[in-house]
């Protein structure tokens, strides 16, 4: 006779089986910027015809809902499924964020919980036949990161977000690592906030060093998928829940996190894999 968490793994596997492609994206540490890419990563794809969902399961700072333009609404159940929030060109969504009545409310949860939610997540959503999944993670290496990893069968591999610093190259060390560790595949690193054109003179500052995501990309032996700069259009999008690579008049940042969404598409749809 089968367990309550052999039975949900059953259907984690169903549910999993009908997604082509999952990819995690993660980072050592926070603010480099990996709900952004995520989201935008996410629409770059939607946007290419591809029939996408976005999983964010950083359940202590759910940031995503915000950033689409989903703050405030409610996720719905039929029966003992979960339905996703649909966001523009048919984005599938799901985010602690559309559970809580309030933007403002903690979550305050240790490890089970949090893999019970994570869990749930995958298993009771109602996500149909997508091409890609994506799936944003916390910073660092915890539950949450775990969780999803030992539960989906044939994760595709992770993409590492970073800054141009060097130190840069110890964070993102420690997501390869976990991610060897698992035997996952690292697609590649993006280097976030990749120095800074000044909208007067339209010279370039490098805010924050320059070249940390490429060197780390060689140390670790994974490709380097591209940089982003800083741009005010980034800021003001997540902020009104409008993702810079939909902007009406796009930056040239929107066109670099399409090149990205294309190096990603064709490193997992080719039958080469990368990994540390």
């Amino acid at each position: 006779m089968e367990t309550k968490f052999e039975e949900q793994q059953a259907r984690i596997t169903e549910r999993m089986g009908k997604i082509r492609h999952k990819i995690i994206v993660m980072s050592g540490k926070g603010g480099v910027g990996k709900t952004t890419v995520s989201v935008n990563l996410a629409y770059a794809l939607a946007r290419a015809g591809k029939k996408t969902g976005l999983l964010d399961i950083d359940l202590h700072g759910p940031n995503a809902a915000k950033m689409l333009g989903l703050e405030g609404r409610m996720l719905s159940s039929s029966g003992s499924e979960i339905e996703p929030l649909e966001a523009l060109h048919g984005l599938k969504v799901i985010s602690m964020a559309l559970i809580l009545e309030s933007p403002d409310e903690p979550v305050i949860w240790r490890g089970p919980l949090k893999t019970g939610a994570i869990r749930q997540f995958l298993g009771d959503v109602r996500w149909g036949e997508l091409d890609y999944l994506i799936i944003d993670s916390p910073p660092g290496t915890g539950d949450e990161l775990i969780s999803v990893c030992q539960a989906i069968t044939g994760l595709d591999g992770g993409v590492i977000v970073t800054t141009p610093q060097e130190v840069a190259i110890l964070d993102s060390t420690k997501s390869a690592m976990f991610a060897k560790k698992l035997d996952m595949p690292v697609i590649g690193i993006i280097e976030n906030m990749s120095g800074f054109i000044c909208p007067h003179c339209k010279k370039e500052i490098d805010l924050f060093g320059t070249g940390g995501g490429e060197k780390a990309s060689r140390t670790l032996k994974v490709p380097f998928l591209g940089r982003i700069p800083v741009a005010p259009g980034i800021v003001q999008g997540g902020d009104s829940g409008e993702p810079f690579i939909l902007a009406k008049k796009p930056e040239e940042t929107a066109a670099i996190m399409n090149e990205i969404a294309v190096k990603i598409a064709m490193a997992i749809e080719s039958p080469v894999k990368n990994s540390c």
